[in-house]
Parts: C-alpha cells; structure tokens; sequence
C-alpha cells in the first residue's frame, strides 16, 4: 500500500490486514500505526525516487493499493509496473464532476460558479477535462490514463466524497470543536445552514477498498457515507458530542463581509453522492454514519489543539481554508444582528 500511513491509509492497512491479507505498508517516514497487527510490514517508500517503486513491489503484488496517486505521471508509474500487479484500487476524488454548464469545485470563486449537480451524482455525470493545472484535473488525468490501461491493470477508481475521521490534516470538523473549545455560545452559518457535503469517513473507504480487493476490475466507484447531513446538522451533531448548546444564527444566503457564516461545507447548492453503484458492483455496506463516527474524531481533534495554536496544529489547514477563525468579524456582524441593522 502506498501512503499507508495516512488518514485512509491507517484504517485500509487495518481492514486488509484484518481480512487475511499480508499487507506492506509503505509511506514516506516508513512509520507504523500502533493499532496494526503484527504482520503488517512498515517501508520507507518515496514513489518520486527512480526506481523506488519498482524495487519495493519486487517479484509483485496481488493487490497494490495506492492513496496519494494524484496525477498522470502517477498513473504511468502504476502502467509501467503493471506486468507485477495482479490488480489496483486508487483514491481519487468527488472534486472531478461538473455540471451541465461546465461548473465543478474549479469554478466555485468565479461569480455564479458554484456548481449545480443533480441529487445524488452519479459516477456517469460528465468530469472536468483533464489537465496538470488544477488537483480535480490531474485527479481526472490520473483516470483517464489508468482506465485505458484496463486490459493490462484491473483498477478500481474511489471518488471520494469530504473525508472526515482521525488523522486528517485539513479536519473539516474543526471549524465547530475550536470554537467550543474557545467557548464561543453562537455560530453563524450561511445558506440557511442547509449545505450539503457529502462525508465519507475512513472505516467507509477503507471497507471499500477490501471489498474491491476481493473483486478485481476496471470501474469508477463513488465513496460516501450512508447519509448526507447538513453543515447545521453536523454542528449539533458535534455540540452533542461535547456536552454543549451553541446557538445558531441562520443567513440567508451567502456569507457575510468578513467571511462571516463561512464553513468548510459551505456551498449553495448540494453536493451528494450516488453510492447504488458501489452497492451492486462491491456489495457494499456501509461500516458506520456520521454522527456514530463523530466522538473518535472530536476527541482526537481536542487532543491536538490542546495547549496549540490551530495553525500549528493544522498548518495545511489554514494554507487551504485561511482564517476560518475570524471571531472579531463575526462578533461585529452578531452586534449589526442583535441590533436589527
């Protein structure tokens, strides 16, 4: 497996494992997860190094399983090496969709450029084209060239919807349990508090990629969770966790100056997940919800930011989402609220 050691990685190495197969796990510090068996097998791999994973596959696999295959040359890497690989399963994205109008998650910061996809997307919507500009289209390129390689490699394709659990490095989650740590009693949450996201947390991917290990074939396969909450729904879920009441303070419409009322959810229109597919094709069965899965991440979340500054805690985080913190903005657009401005 390569990228064993991250978010998906973890809970897929334990999966694989657990279901009888000898797994190596390999990731670039060449670590292990505590929670492992014994016969997991950690490597220090570097797939960018010439020949690295050539030398580490040896005579071959049965299965390579691949979490941070992002472009073309990645999946060149794969092709070349396809002679000793009996099959593939590789994460991809939800983020390569796009919509009658040419909207997708590469579009969202241009005006009317949020995309309007049907509820639930199904794996045949149309794909932005593919490229090496944006993460979406090296996401599709990295498709494109793996499933033309069917013939030779069997390759299972997971789009991946918001992934949410332990270990994450951009937690969307942590946009609601900072601020019960810094005791904030309000929110403000845009779109009415309706945006949907769809969540898929890592026991769900990991359950899909056994599945699809059991199943060799060339296919594209959503991967999300049985439900779809909305960003309010997740923010009670997560007060519920915590043992706290926030009040909510519902716009409208898009966010407030200031990025007041701005989530990681946030959109205007509904991004859902078809997972009929996955189901007839894997058998799949969903290993657990949202809100079941919600206190490992919660206590996980509170753990890191103990005693840390959320930027040191979550740096790749904040390159990508920016302030999301902003409580000075949102206190002045409560105080303009309260007064009925």
């Amino acid at each position: 497996m390569l990228g064993a050691t991250g978010q998906i990685g973890r809970a897929a190495v334990a999966a694989l494992a657990g279901d009888g197969w000898e797994v190596t796990a390999a990731s670039y510090g060449g670590g292990r997860d505590g929670t492992w068996p014994e016969g997991v097998r950690g490597v220090r791999l570097d797939r960018d190094e010439d020949g690295a994973v050539a030398a580490a596959l040896g005579e071959g696999c049965d299965v390579l399983v691949d979490m941070v295959a992002f472009d073309g040359a990645h999946a060149r890497q794969l092709t070349g090496l396809a002679d000793r690989i009996g099959s593939a399963v590789v994460i991809s994205s939800g983020a390569v969709y796009e919509d009658g109008q040419g909207r997708s998650f590469d579009t969202q910061d241009r005006p009317d450029g949020g995309p309007r996809y049907p509820v639930p997307i199904p794996e045949s919507l149309a794909t932005v084209a593919p490229g090496d500009g944006t993460y979406a289209t090296r996401k599709i390129r990295l498709e494109r060239e793996l499933l033309a390689a069917a013939g030779s490699l069997p390759v299972t394709l997971l789009r991946a919807g918001a992934v949410h659990g332990p270990y994450s490095r951009t937690p969307r989650e942590l946009y609601f349990v900072k601020r019960a740590v810094d005791g904030r009693t309000r929110r403000v949450l845009a779109y009415g508090g309706t945006s949907r996201f769809h969540p898929v947390h890592v026991s769900n991917v990991a359950e899909l990629i056994r599945l699809a290990a059991l199943r060799p074939g060339s296919r594209v396969l959503n991967a999300a969770d049985p439900g779809a909450p909305t960003v309010a729904e997740i923010g009670a879920a997560v007060d519920e966790v915590l043992g706290r009441r926030t009040e909510t303070v519902l716009l409208a419409g898009a966010p407030a100056p200031g990025r007041v009322g701005e989530t990681p959810w946030s959109a205007a229109h509904d991004i859902v997940y078809d997972m009929t597919a996955a189901e007839r094709e894997l058998g799949y069965r969903p290993v657990t919800g949202y809100a079941d899965s919600l206190p490992e991440t919660v206590a996980w979340l509170a753990g890191r930011l103990d005693g840390r500054d959320w930027r040191d805690a979550f740096p790749k985080m904040a390159r990508n989402y920016g302030d999301i913190f902003d409580y000075a903005a949102e206190d002045a657009w409560l105080e303009e609220y309260d007064r009925g401005v």
